[in-house]
């Protein structure tokens, strides 16, 4: 009966949200995924297509947010200016060749630039069942583990909505998060990414390649006057396919999609689908 309650919940949640006209923009970039946004000041959820943004995929570098913040609560770094050190070498093959990302780095240059290695290392420091508990407990993702690799949030079973990540942007954004005020406030800090034109935008990029398909995603929050929006936007291609835009793509489309927003709400006028 709990279960079947939480699937009703769930479906009128997601019927209640505006399936809004994204499309274009998507196909203006020409890739294929779907936008998702919240909308906190009116309570309201925008999807480009409200299917996809429950379906799971790996998290890849966006799981740096949680990452570092359970590094934090376990006491695994003290700060954000904890220095990781190189290993000497990566998998080149697995993570692409970045010569300027292979030495010493502080968490947070690692969080900035996606210096996958030095969460992979912080990662080895921290036992599974903790990241399980911490997981279940911030109610962010399906919590399957059993992949035996480090970086489990690349590879494997372990997957999240963009749904889901919005859910979890809205928890740490409110401090509702099983993490300590101050620890939630560095991540908080580490994940701001543009601060022009009077916004304030915390983020973090993702990408990973996993049964021939890229998976590019782009989570956070924009901060805005008296507004704040909550957003994940999720690309997927074929790795044959030649596509040289779909990284910065992953932006592009999100910010034209908040734009959108924002124009329509100028005009006093609410966002049609």
């Amino acid at each position: 009966m709990k279960k079947l309650l939480t699937l009703l919940l769930l479906s009128t949640a997601l019927c209640a949200g505006a399936q809004i006209n994204f499309s274009s923009i998507l196909e203006q970039c020409h890739v294929k995924g779907s936008i998702t946004i919240y909308d906190l000041r009116h309570h309201k959820w925008y999807f480009s297509d409200s299917i996809d943004a429950q379906r799971q995929t790996q998290p890849a570098s966006t799981f740096k947010i949680p990452n570092m913040l359970i590094a934090l609560q376990t006491n695994t770094i003290e700060n954000e200016y904890v220095v990781v050190k190189w290993p000497g070498k990566t998998d080149t093959i697995l993570y692409g060749y970045r010569p300027d990302i292979y030495h010493d780095i502080s968490v947070k240059e690692a969080f900035e630039v996606s210096a996958g290695w030095a969460f992979i290392e912080l990662a080895k420091r921290i036992p599974r069942t903790t990241y399980k508990t911490y997981l279940a407990q911030s109610g962010y993702g399906n919590n399957n583990l059993s992949e035996r690799g480090d970086d489990f949030w690349n590879f494997g079973a372990f997957g999240i909505s963009p749904k889901n990540q919005v859910d979890f942007l809205i928890k740490l954004y409110n401090g509702d998060l099983p993490f300590s005020a101050r620890n939630m406030n560095i991540v908080r800090k580490v994940m701001i990414s543009d601060t022009t034109g009077g916004q304030v935008i915390r983020s973090k990029t993702g990408w990973t390649r996993i049964d021939g398909r890229d998976i590019g995603w782009w989570v956070g929050y924009q901060t805005i006057g008296n507004d704040v929006y909550f957003f994940a936007t999720r690309l997927e291609k074929q790795r044959s396919e030649i596509l040289p835009s779909f990284s910065e793509c992953r932006k592009k489309v999100t910010l034209a999609a908040l734009q959108q927003l924002h124009h329509f709400y100028n005009r006093g006028t609410d966002v049609k689908p």
